[in-house]
């Protein structure tokens, strides 16, 4: 009877130890829970920071090729041919290419290596918490889309309307920001001899564009940026995609968690093509956007007033190829940017959970 009673104790105990790991497994699983969406804040702010040190100089590049400044100055250069000139495939991307590092190599030579960075106060104050709320959005409506539409969690659309709708909510929230941002880029008054540039700083700029255009004034391109989340939806949702076929490729479930190096380059892989497919689709937005932020002047009035306005402008004037001004600058930016952003997101969120 003693010897049966020990076991129904010892039975009872190991049910006791059983009851509580399950409890704390329960508890610990709540709070990892809790605490997914300031991981994917935190992961996204990191993940922009990172980005905006090392792509400031491409960026500014960028800016200035979608302006109508510059595309104004290779009309005039002697080198380029005219509009007219019908131009092999082959020789416009040559073209195209050498005009982008003569421009890059312009800005250093003609304004100083400082001008590279210009801007990137704003660009850190925009990349940072824009690339926070992305990630935030995306991160934990893919955490709420499948219970509440009753989709699996791994689908494309639930992938698809996660990227959409933190395209909008952060496109609605950093515009102005970015407006700032590509005022100060395209502020080159200050390369006239005697002159001092139009805006001394970040703040200066915010005040000039409420005095002379309004609180509304702040939210221009704001249509040209939801237009933009077309390219986010593309790029966040093939990602997705791109990252399970790679990952099935090279059968990494199959392999120990000594594989590291493999899987960070597999998810950098996917960041950068899914990045590649997604702005060849969808980059006349980005110029768009641009020029609607630039806000250039004819007779005295704004020459851009809309998005289709500014479209069918620049193709009558311009020709087609306008839209797509900038784009080798934008390339060798962006698609080593997403990958540097999403490798960044995806490291800072591991070790955080």
């Amino acid at each position: 009877m003693q010897a049966l009673r020990k076991d129904i104790d010892n039975g009872s105990t190991r049910k006791t130890f059983a009851e509580t790991a399950a409890s704390d497994n329960k508890i610990t699983s709540h709070v990892l829970k809790a605490s997914s969406p300031s991981a994917h804040f935190i992961a996204g702010a990191s993940g922009g920071m990172v980005t905006a040190l090392l792509t400031s100089p491409l960026d500014v590049l960028r800016t200035r090729l979608q302006s109508d400044f510059y595309r104004s100055q290779l009309k005039s250069a002697a080198s380029t041919p005219s509009p007219h000139t019908r131009v092999s495939l082959p020789r416009s991307f040559l073209l195209h290419f050498r005009e982008t590092f003569d421009i890059l190599f312009s800005i250093h030579r003609v304004e100083g290596w400082r001008s590279l960075f210009r801007g990137l106060g704003p660009s850190l104050t925009g990349v940072v918490p824009a690339t926070a709320v992305k990630f935030y959005a995306y991160g934990n409506c893919k955490r709420l889309y499948p219970g509440l539409l009753g989709y699996d969690a791994d689908s494309t659309s639930v992938h698809a309307l996660s990227a959409a709708t933190a395209g909008i909510v952060t496109g609605t929230a950093t515009n102005p920001i970015w407006l700032v941002k590509t005022r100060l880029q395209l502020d080159k008054s200050h390369l006239h001899s005697g002159e001092q540039p139009r805006y001394k700083n970040s703040y200066d700029c915010v005040k000039q564009v409420i005095r002379q255009e309004g609180v509304r004034g702040l939210y221009r391109g704001l249509a040209a940026s939801y237009l933009g989340v077309i390219e986010t939806t593309l790029h966040l949702a093939s990602y997705e995609r791109i990252k399970v076929m790679l990952a099935n490729q090279t059968k990494l479930k199959d392999k120990a968690k000594n594989s590291e190096l493999v899987q960070g380059l597999v998810l950098s892989g996917a960041a950068g093509l899914s990045k590649l497919i997604a702005v060849l689709i969808a980059y006349p937005h980005e110029v768009l956007r641009t020029r609607l932020r630039q806000a250039p002047m004819a007779d005295g009035h704004p020459k851009y007033t809309g998005v289709m306005q500014c479209l069918r402008l620049m193709v009558k004037e311009e020709g087609v190829a306008a839209l797509y001004g900038g784009l080798t600058a934008h390339l060798i930016r962006t698609v080593p940017s997403a990958a540097i952003t999403l490798g960044t997101y995806e490291l800072v969120l591991k070790l955080l959970n």
